[in-house]
């Protein structure tokens, strides 16, 4: 199918799939005051979007395939979300992002009126606006009649372990901080890295964030999916890999002001350890002699 004959048929169904999303965020954070409902559904609406378009493509082989890439994304994100508390019943129920409530401080912000437009524009619109964005290499994907090509095999490769680099990192990061919180509520001393209080080995030696890295770079490999299909190097649909990236410039900078004023050694580590882009060079084995000591017992 041509390209401009795809993209006007799946635009507006997606538009207003994405617009329903944003319009019930929008509402319920209003209604219980709590605006991580966004968060929620961070890892489930790129796969919908995604199957959406594999359907109006009529399950072209590379839009099956950037789908079902999606849906393991989708997946590993949702269970890692689910796992520290993200999903409660009532579902619009929960804990709030800690840096909520920070933001809403800010002077510029702090005016219920101001945090109403910031909570329509940007929480609720913005945001569902780019999940949507970042799957759309799809639609450019698609124009192809050919099979997969040998680009598609190894952008899959890549892709799957960027999955399995980001669960590696969240799974390093869950068993630091279940630990940590298990000798706090305990009232047993901390020791070791976890008097330090954040992680700074295994995948967190090389990387502040590796987690974030593998994301970022998870949806860069997704665009180039839309070079493979003869879209072109630089196509409009670059976009949404560079606002995400962007997103979580801002957003990382944000966290990382709050961590150093909370943990005394952070500044440190920032010194010496980069920011997204792994250094080998840096690495130090996983330290998690919690763990260590409860398969000894």
């Amino acid at each position: 199918m041509p390209r401009l004959e795809m993209l006007e048929l799946t635009i507006v169904p997606l538009a207003w799939h994405c617009g329903f999303w944003a319009i019930l965020c929008f509402v319920v954070s209003t209604i219980t005051g709590n605006v991580s409902q966004v968060d929620k559904l961070w890892s489930i609406t790129p796969a919908l979007y995604a199957w959406q378009i594999a359907v109006f493509s009529e399950f072209h082989t590379r839009a099956v395939l950037m789908a079902s890439l999606a849906t393991i994304w989708a997946v590993r994100l949702t269970y890692n979300f689910a796992r520290r508390g993200g999903y409660t019943w009532p579902p619009w129920e929960g804990e709030e992002d800690y840096r909520w409530p920070i933001l809403r401080k800010n002077p510029y912000l702090s005016h219920p009126v101001a945090w109403m437009a910031f909570n329509l524009g940007f929480i609720s619109f913005y945001q569902h606006a780019l999940l949507l964005v970042i799957v759309l290499p799809e639609i450019m994907a698609t124009s192809s009649e050919g099979g997969l090509n040998l680009m598609d095999w190894v952008l899959a490769l890549l892709f799957l372990l960027l999955v399995m680099v980001e669960y590696q990192a969240d799974q390093q990061q869950y068993e630091y901080q279940t630990e940590k919180y298990r000798l706090k509520g305990a009232k047993q001393p901390l020791y070791g890295e976890y008097e330090v209080g954040f992680l700074r080995t295994g995948l967190w030696s090389m990387s502040r964030h590796p987690n974030y890295f593998a994301e970022q770079s998870i949806w860069i490999v997704f665009y180039l999916f839309s070079v493979s299909g003869g879209a072109g190097l630089i196509n409009w649909t670059i976009i949404g890999a560079i606002l995400y990236v962007l997103l979580f410039q801002g957003s990382v900078a944000f966290s990382e002001g709050i961590t150093a004023g909370k943990y005394p050694r952070y500044a440190e580590y920032q010194a010496t350890v980069p920011l997204f882009i792994p250094n080998p060079t840096m690495f130090k084995p996983f330290w998690n002699d919690g763990a260590t000591m409860k398969k000894r017992r």
